[in-house]
């Protein structure tokens, strides 16, 4: 029988802060796909992802990590090295803080490159290359609109997000030959936790709301196909593209 594209049975994927919001629903798409799941978070496996992988006859693995802390995230990726080989990577978990520019504390700034950036180039090199030895791997990383637009008190977060968008341009010119797919996601406007600031601003809420094309903000569940569709084989030709999940933003 020939296998399904978007099958991800036999493959183990590392996905990044998902214990709620985006990376819950991107965990649970890739278990519902047939992949082994290695949660790599701060805080405890969702509850949700718990049931969904003992439903499904799924590994699910906990790893704690600090992002924000170089030495917590080597150390992560070794204790997964000697579990799994590992053939997806979701770079997801991100940080977002919000200050006038000329207010922006260096501190903060600081901050949100280290977890939003210099993390997902760690941990982009730290599993490259037993994809590379094997040939085969995908990376997908999350990038944002403000890979391409600049958004409003968010200077650090746009910084970051443009960096994600070129380092997975970056990566993809050295390690497409050598069988790995790096690619990016680039969410829109979500009904997440780290948007609660924007959602509770009624003038910029419904500014927000009235560009999206598709009428409504996404839910996390928005995503998750597309993750499954650049974890599979389904997009062996895919490499180094920003797909935005936007509701439309951008053709706006």
């Amino acid at each position: 029988m020939t296998r399904h594209p978007f099958d991800l049975t036999g493959k183990t994927a590392v996905v990044t802060g998902s214990s709620r919001g985006i990376g819950e629903a991107i965990a649970a798409g890739l278990i519902h796909a047939g992949a082994t799941v290695v949660a790599l978070q701060r805080g405890p496996l969702s509850q949700k992802l718990v049931t969904l992988a003992r439903e499904a006859g799924a590994q699910l693995t906990h790893i704690p990590v600090d992002m924000a802390r170089e030495a917590s995230v080597a150390e992560a990726i070794e204790k997964t090295l000697t579990i799994h080989d590992v053939d997806i990577l979701v770079n997801n978990a991100g940080t977002q803080i919000r200050h006038n520019a000329t207010d922006f504390p260096l501190s903060d700034f600081d901050a949100v490159m280290n977890i939003n950036t210099r993390a997902v180039f760690q941990l982009c090199q730290g599993f490259a290359p037993g994809m590379i030895e094997r040939r085969y791997g995908k990376i997908i990383n999350l990038a944002s609109l403000l890979t391409f637009q600049g958004g409003v008190r968010v200077p650090a977060y746009a910084a970051s997000k443009g960096a994600v968008g070129q380092l997975t341009k970056a990566l993809c010119n050295e390690w497409a030959h050598r069988g790995i797919n790096v690619n990016a996601i680039a969410p829109g406007y979500f009904s997440t936790e780290m948007n609660d600031a924007l959602v509770a601003d009624d003038e910029r809420r419904d500014q927000i709301s009235a560009r999206i094309p598709a009428g409504r903000w996404g839910a996390p569940e928005d995503i998750a196909g597309s993750v499954v569709f650049l974890a599979s084989d389904a997009s062996n030709y895919v490499h180094g593209t920003v797909l935005p999940i936007d509701g439309g933003w951008l053709a706006r």
